[in-house]
């Protein structure tokens, strides 16, 4: 395995000697340009010392500066910066500390900015938190400090290459064979669905499978705060949400691109992630006759999702009747994701929603998927099955 280490960092006032040169000259960075500021300086300039310092400003300057080794190692789908001594990434196990580092949080804050800017978004003390999709796809976050501890915070979302398929999730342990074959049928039969799970716990990975699986001539409409589903599909519209610029102006929420896919004839309308407001538009869609909508939650349970989008739609001004009456006959069933002790992301369960004798919707468990890879049917497993025939 490719090691996580960083070789021993330079002293930082050298790279900030060669730093300041560059910037007061205006030159392009190149090696013999290094060489020349350090000569100036009356530094070292033995070739080791000149590609050191060469590759720590290109790393500084390009890409995702010292994380990029990291984003590019295969499997890997998050890198964690918590200030400028803890750097992690997840490759689908768990979090690992890795051995790079930054010199200070001042290097940390100088890349956030920098990611942010390459993007024409402002990071300063007025605005200290952003929240975007960079050129390649990878999702930014980032908080300065002193807001956070113990300095700034950089998190990377790291899209994957290709879309995982149903096999390959299955070979990776996320789901079960027989789970593999439930949801199969669950988009063949055109239930409208929601992947719910945590942060982190593969919804999108897998709401990106199943939609794969879509007919090749259905028209699929997707919306997303952040574009991350990349179906492998013939016919895919993509709809991305867009925040106010510096001004404060221009921002093109999500609710309102909810609505304008529903002019656009989708045999298929898929939300990325619901997380607001628009949630009350979904339900409204998914009443209208297009079948087989779906989307992704933030829950800890299926059994919480109920309460969940009761949440978000009464924020949105729906009642609380209104709301239920609306989710029992939106959406027929929930896809719940989790993280199993080793660390591992799985499919733990497949529920369906009904009414209650008091007129609350309830997420009742289908099938529940052990980490052993056993399954075990309960009784609302037969109202599925019906479903799906």
């Amino acid at each position: 395995m490719r090691s996580l280490r960083s070789a021993e960092p330079l002293p930082a006032d050298v790279v900030d000697e060669v730093r300041e040169r560059l910037a007061r000259t205006g030159a392009t960075l190149t090696p013999e340009v290094v060489a020349a500021a350090l000569r100036e300086r009356g530094r070292p300039v033995g070739d080791t010392t000149v590609l050191a310092v060469h590759e720590a400003l290109r790393h500084d300057v390009l890409g995702a500066g010292p994380l990029e080794p990291l984003v590019r190692l295969p499997g890997v789908t998050d890198v964690l910066v918590n200030g400028p001594d803890a750097v992690y990434l997840d490759r689908g196990a768990g979090l690992e500390l890795t051995g790079v580092r930054f010199p200070d949080d001042a290097a940390v804050r100088r890349l956030a900015q920098r990611l942010a800017g390459s993007v024409g978004r402002r990071l300063d003390d007025a605005t200290p938190y952003v929240d975007l999709r960079l050129p390649d796809g990878t999702r930014f976050h980032a908080v300065l400090a002193p807001l956070a501890r113990p300095g700034t915070v950089i998190s990377l979302r790291v899209p994957r290459g290709a879309v995982f398929t149903l096999a390959e999730l299955v070979e990776r342990r996320t789901l079960t064979e027989a789970g593999a074959t439930l949801l199969r049928r669950l988009v063949e039969a055109r239930v409208a669905f929601l992947v719910s799970g945590g942060t982190g716990s593969g919804k999108t990975t897998l709401l990106s499978a199943l939609l794969s699986l879509v007919d090749p001539r259905h028209r699929m409409v997707v919306v997303e705060d952040a574009s991350e589903l990349r179906p492998e599909h013939p016919h895919v519209v993509g709809l991305e949400a867009r925040p106010a610029n510096v001004e404060g102006a221009g921002a093109v929420p999500m609710r309102v691109l909810v609505r304008q896919a529903l002019r656009m004839r989708p045999d298929r309308l898929v939300v990325g992630e619901v997380r607001g407001d628009e949630v009350t538009d979904l339900l409204q869609a998914m009443n209208t006759g297009h079948e087989g909508g779906c989307g992704t939650l933030h829950a800890n349970s299926a059994a919480d999702v109920p309460a969940r989008v009761e949440a978000l739609a009464m924020a949105a001004g729906m009642p609380q009747a209104a709301v239920h009456s609306q989710l029992a006959s939106a959406v027929d069933a929930v896809v719940h994701l989790g993280r199993g002790p080793d660390g591992r992301r799985r499919v733990t369960e497949v529920a369906v929603l009904r009414r209650s004798p008091s007129g609350q919707v309830e997420a009742q468990p289908a099938v529940t998927f052990a980490a052993d890879g056993s399954s075990h049917e309960h009784p609302a497993a037969a109202g599925l099955a019906r479903r799906l025939r």
